[in-house]
């Protein structure tokens, strides 16, 4: 009986032995799971090949349109609006006839000066005879005093009555001028009862209806806007964050809401120094024209404004996704190496250099002066066997999306963008590669 229990308690030890045995191997199983599998180094990489195309940079706005030159038509003489001979959208040419102001009263006018300016005509010539006459008179006078046949008095009177009647005739002659003056207003008024075209547009709004009448004492009554839509100001507000990249002469281009996706470009020609503030917000007004024969653009259309910092065509193109300004890892910045140290970039030849002089100096003609500091930076590129590769390389025009390499890559080659290990999501490459994400799996 006690061999028996003795027996019993060897298998119940022998059973929990086993027991943890297999315990302490299922924690070292997943321990090792943990530990080792979660630290597998196999990476997936996403790679995007080094395309050929255009960049640009850009720095995006709104705007309205507006006509380059505009006139505001107004009343110079009040009375009835008596005909409007126009209507909105009715195309003018200088000196047409727009408007026509009730012109009775000045017609009157004119005509009662011109009858006091004939009858101030007619006393001039009665004024004349008389000066006529006393100057025979004096001469007569005077040459009675000769023959001692008149006296002294009487030919003192003569020269006397000579003299007033000089100053009538003049003070006569000055108040027909002066008649003359008013009836010359007159005549203007009565001309300004008609109402003609300043310059040739098209009208864009009429103010004042037919019958209305406008009054010239209290204020300038604006009857109609006459607007050159053959060119068009786009008049853009731009942040205080931005409007120190733009300059004048900067390329631009910009849509319209209805325009499904044409541009229009032009060049900045003003920049007003004196900002807009709305909701607390600091607003410059950066203005282009831009040409509208076909008068598709309208007046106070929205636009969304594009001004072009920086651009390159027909280059290199990577993603900024895959683009490192980090130096590689245990090197010196990029700039600061030893002399002769050798890099993995291919050096320029002779032809390169050209190519990039000429390049510059076509940035420099067209004022693309940002373009024209290529900057160092660092790409990951996948080579044929699948080895990875850090290279150097030199950016140009860089945006969101994409960055112009201007040495260091050849077309077709593949760059790293981004990377994943197993079950887990997709990465950016270690080193700084940021951006949007734009690479293809």
């Amino acid at each position: 009986m006690t061999l028996s229990v003795f027996n019993q308690g060897f298998f119940r030890s022998r059973i929990g032995i086993i027991t943890l045995l297999i315990v302490l191997v299922v924690i070292i199983v997943l321990v090792w799971r943990g530990f080792f599998a979660g630290g597998d180094t196999n990476v997936i990489y996403t790679t995007e090949p080094v395309t050929r195309g255009d960049i640009e940079n850009l720095v995006t706005a709104t705007g309205t349109l507006q006509p380059q030159d505009y006139v505001d038509v107004g009343a110079q003489v009040s009375g009835q609006l008596k005909k409007l001979h126009v209507e909105v959208g009715s195309e003018v040419k200088a000196g047409d006839l727009l408007a026509d102001i009730d012109a009775t009263v000045f017609a009157a006018k004119v005509d009662a000066t011109r009858a006091q300016l004939r009858n101030q005509q007619a006393q001039l010539l009665e004024r004349e005879a008389q000066l006529a006459l006393m100057e025979i008179n004096y001469r007569r006078q005077k040459n009675l005093m000769l023959e001692d046949a008149t006296t002294t008095e009487a030919v003192e009177t003569a020269e006397a009555n000579l003299k007033s009647a000089q100053a009538q005739l003049k003070s006569l002659q000055a108040q027909i001028q002066q008649i003359e003056s008013t009836l010359r207003v007159e005549a203007a008024n009565l001309d300004y009862a008609r109402i003609y075209a300043p310059i040739d547009g098209t009208v864009v709004s009429i103010t004042s209806r037919q019958g209305q009448t406008l009054n010239t004492n209290q204020m300038a009554p604006t009857i109609m806007r006459i607007a050159d839509l053959s060119t068009m100001t786009v008049q853009t507000q731009v942040s205080e964050a931005d409007i120190g990249k733009l300059r004048l002469q900067m390329p631009v281009y910009f849509t319209t809401l209805g325009s499904q996706g044409r541009r229009w470009y032009s060049k900045i020609n003003r920049i007003q120094p004196t900002p807009e503030i709305l909701n607390n917000v600091i607003l410059y007004n950066a203005l282009f024209d831009v040409p509208n024969e076909s008068r598709v653009l309208m007046t106070q259309m929205s636009t969304q404004v594009f001004f072009i910092e920086s651009q390159a065509k027909d280059v290199l193109l990577v993603p900024m996704s895959a683009v490192s300004f980090a130096p590689l890892r245990g090197e010196r910045p990029m700039g600061e190496r030893p002399q002769g140290e050798r890099t993995n970039a291919p050096q320029p030849t002779a032809e390169q250099r050209t190519e990039r002089k000429k390049r510059r100096d076509e940035m420099k003609e067209s004022g693309d002066s940002s373009a024209l500091r290529p900057r160092p930076a660092v790409v990951k590129v996948m080579q044929d066997n699948g080895d990875i590769e850090e290279r150097k390389v030199l950016v140009g025009v860089t945006n969101r999306v994409q960055a112009q390499i201007i040495e260091g890559l050849k077309e077709g080659e593949n760059v790293v963008s981004g990377s994943t290990k197993p079950n887990q999501a997709k990465v950016a490459p270690a080193g700084g590669f940021g951006g949007p994400g734009m690479g293809r799996r």
